[in-house]
């Protein structure tokens, strides 16, 4: 690909990620878990996004989540799977997403024409996905396919979002960024999570995550101000472009007319859940 058709994934894939994403944010996940007798919180989560992978330990979970501190991982995982079972919970996640598509966007929505032409198309984008060295994308991948459009879609853009995350993983290991590192770069730039979120979500301690940002200072990464300095811009800006081309096998796949109107579609769909609240503002922004 080239550096434009690069950055056409990536904007497909930014448009059509909420669709999964916004079940870390909804009751109705956490509710069919913890009615499994999970407890909600980090266990409900860990499970939850674990899952596919089968009953894990905290050591498998650490290694492919990337920025979780394991012994906040480890207060949890395996220990939900003596309460249930992974293919209960991956059941009980589905009942999730149905629940939260259908209170965020509404049955004329997810009953359109729109809807079941973005699952055709996310889908067959999903089949050029490459399972090696991806093991979340790859677990998720050896799920069967929901009948129900709107659940079709969430389960591609799943498989999209996890193929991305996976090969980001790489190129943040390349990059030589700690897991927490990576968070607190990532919330430099305003745009991610809150710290106060992704220390709570992610088991970190404030102690820790000073220490972070002070090793990122003394790597030239970011300033006193805690901005990323030009440096912190151009690392993350290389990791993005190498998490591009590692993923680009999807939309080359799809072709760029079809690349183009998954977008458009996602971004519509998108776009409605952000204005029914889908992701509280008071989750995001630097600091």
């Amino acid at each position: 690909m080239t550096s434009l058709e690069a950055s056409t994934g990536r904007r497909c894939h930014h448009a059509i990620s909420p669709l999964h994403v916004c079940l870390y944010f909804a009751p109705e996940p956490e509710d069919e878990l913890a009615a499994l007798g999970l407890d909600r919180g980090a266990m409900a989560y860990l499970a939850g996004r674990a899952a596919p992978l089968g009953a894990v330990g905290a050591g498998t979970v650490t290694a492919t989540f990337y920025n979780f501190n394991r012994e906040h991982v480890q207060r949890y995982l395996p220990a939900a799977w003596g309460i249930t079972t992974p293919q209960a919970v991956v059941a009980a996640r589905l009942r999730g997403a149905d629940g939260t598509l259908q209170r965020l966007l509404g049955k004329e929505v997810l009953t359109s024409r729109e809807m079941s032409e973005a699952a055709e198309l996310a889908l067959r984008a999903a089949e050029a996905c490459r399972p090696e060295a991806r093991p979340l994308y790859a677990a998720n991948a050896d799920l069967p396919v929901p009948d129900e459009p709107h659940l079709a879609l969430w389960h591609a853009a799943t498989l999209l979002r996890e193929h991305r995350g996976d090969g980001h993983l790489t190129a943040l290991t390349i990059a030589g960024l700690s897991g927490i590192e990576a968070l607190v770069l990532h919330n430099a730039t305003g745009t991610a999570p809150t710290s106060a979120l992704f220390m709570r979500t992610r088991g970190w301690t404030s102690r820790q995550w000073a220490a972070a940002r002070e090793g990122l200072c003394e790597r030239g990464l970011l300033d006193g101000a805690d901005d990323l300095t030009a440096a912190g811009a151009s690392l993350r800006a290389d990791a993005e472009a190498l998490t591009d081309r590692l993923d680009a096998g999807p939309y080359d796949h799809l072709g760029p007319a079809a690349t183009a109107r998954l977008t458009e579609l996602g971004g519509g769909f998108a776009a409605t859940l952000r204005a029914a609240g889908a992701f509280p503002a008071v989750h995001f922004g630097k600091g």
